[in-house]
């Protein structure tokens, strides 16, 4: 029965596409249950449900207005070769050009926060099982770390372009053009300067969201009570132990 199993989890793995929480818990209710050791199944399901909580949590927190904004360990800054832009305009009086740089490109971050859930997902439906117990019996950042490996390329690619597109939604654009260009105007300015705002913003989102994932993995791990179903429930608690 153990090797039968091991092997349904190694194929669903493998081949499976992405299935939701909700779904997991319906096969799982049909699974062999019980105290003690958790089944393949079980650790399976468990993590799965898991990393979708913590990717579902955190894209939601960063989602929020003020996610990225009021939040002092994710806040996306000025780009640190565009600081002594700032500073620049900064000493001219012109605080509030900065401050709309400031607000838009966090505004923006918060905008894309919520489309990283599929592509996260994606990469949770190539798990294998040797990566399932690693996880599951590692550190407390262990589940975001894979991510993280599996992700940030493949993410970096595709949320450029939704980061671009919000970066306009919400005139980051517009008002970083503006502060470029007072800047760049300067007759005490030699050297021109224009970073790549969108690819800025991007690594910034993009380690936001990392951050408050292992935040949510970090809950999982220490407080039964976050742990949002049954099988999560069994299978960490017997980690606990």
């Amino acid at each position: 029965m153990k090797r039968f199993a091991l092997l349904l989890l190694m194929v669903c793995f493998s081949f499976s596409t992405f299935t939701s929480c909700d779904t997991l818990n319906q096969v799982y209710g049909s699974l062999p249950n019980g105290e003690g050791e958790p089944t393949n199944q079980e650790i399976g399901f468990a993590l799965k449900d898991a990393l979708v909580q913590g990717i579902t949590n955190g894209a939601i927190k960063a989602n929020k207005t003020d996610g990225y904004f009021k939040n002092p360990v994710i806040r996306v800054p000025w780009p640190e070769d565009a600081r002594k832009v700032k500073n620049t305009l900064v000493t001219l009086g012109l605080e509030s050009e900065v401050e709309k740089v400031e607000l838009s490109i966090n505004r923006a971050a918060e905008k894309a926060a919520i489309e990283s859930v599929d592509i996260f997902k994606d990469a949770i439906s190539q798990l294998t099982f040797q990566d399932v117990v690693a996880i599951i019996s590692g550190e407390e950042d262990a589940a975001t770390n894979f991510l993280k490996r599996a992700t940030y390329s493949a993410l970096t690619t595709r949320f450029e372009p939704i980061i671009e597109d919000a970066l306009g939604d919400v005139n980051a654009t517009k008002y970083w053009g503006d502060a470029i260009g007072v800047y760049n105007d300067l007759p005490t300015t030699f050297n021109k300067v224009n970073p790549d705002l969108t690819g800025f913003v991007t690594e910034k989102a993009i380690d936001g969201l990392f951050t408050l994932v292992a935040e949510e993995e970090a809950k999982i791990r220490k407080d039964p009570i976050a742990r949002g179903t049954e099988v999560m429930r069994k299978v960490f608690g017997f980690y606990d132990n």
